[in-house]
């Protein structure tokens, strides 16, 4: 081998090792990294108290509270990898299995709430609906789970994430508001809401920004690895007396 080989092939060599080093350092993080407090631009408002979905009410009848089944109820969050080295990173689906809350049809509103530490991440067959056709390794998947409560949801100083929805007389979109690490927001949800045998069920699906709730999407090497700022999330919710 020339010289000149010699030093071209140590040169791909230090490029590879520096790619792995940084890559290893990334982890999983499936949101963002944890950067020094500082003041929020968003305006927290203060939330009442967990809320809900929308129903409808049969007949105009005053109906009773329907209490969320969680065993029936999914939110299912994609996050998504971006950047030039996209390709090195994971796409990540983000489960809610324990939603609780009750639905109120006679009133058409819903108080909906979760816990952070009780969420899934990367179940293989949420995954395969996602489209991915990779799976994580624990290990992986561990560290996924650990960046996301602690080093970006901060979980232990907000650990609960608050859900209130309304229906609107006109059967629109889901007037609801999201509470997540101390910043409310409020959405327009086009949802699908069938009733059966007086089970209520509320489907639909939407989309949201990290940075709306003072969430910075995790990046590293000046964001040539990064995760997308939007999320996507579909829901099943289901309430029963």
């Amino acid at each position: 081998m020339t010289a000149t080989m010699k030093n071209s092939y140590s040169h791909r060599l230090a490029i590879a090792r520096w790619l792995a080093c940084a890559l290893l350092l990334a982890g999983c993080a499936p949101m963002s990294e944890p950067t020094p407090p500082k003041a929020s631009t968003a305006q927290p408002t203060q939330a009442a108290k967990p809320a809900a979905t929308p129903v409808a009410s049969s007949g105009g009848a005053a109906a009773a509270a329907l209490r969320v089944d969680p065993q029936r109820s999914l939110i299912a969050i994609t996050v998504r990898r971006g950047g030039a080295f996209a390709r090195f990173g994971h796409d990540h689906v983000v489960a809610v299995r324990t939603l609780e809350g009750r639905v109120l049809p006679h009133e058409q509103r819903a108080d909906l709430h979760f816990r952070l530490d009780q969420m899934t991440v990367d179940e293989a067959e949420l995954r395969t609906v996602a489209g991915f056709t990779t799976q994580p390794d624990a290990d992986a998947i561990d560290g996924t789970r650990h960046n996301m409560l602690f080093k970006v949801l901060d979980a232990e100083h907000f650990p609960e994430v608050q859900l209130h929805a309304e229906r609107p007389a006109d059967n629109g979109p889901l007037r609801a508001s999201i509470t997540l690490h101390g910043v409310t927001r409020q959405f327009l949800l086009p949802a699908t809401i069938s009733e059966h045998n007086g089970v209520m069920t509320v489907s639909g699906s939407t989309t949201l920004k990290q940075t709306d709730f003072g969430l910075v999407p995790y990046s590293i090497m000046a964001g040539a690895l990064a995760v997308q700022d939007q999320l996507e999330l579909r829901f099943t919710i289901t309430a029963a007396p």
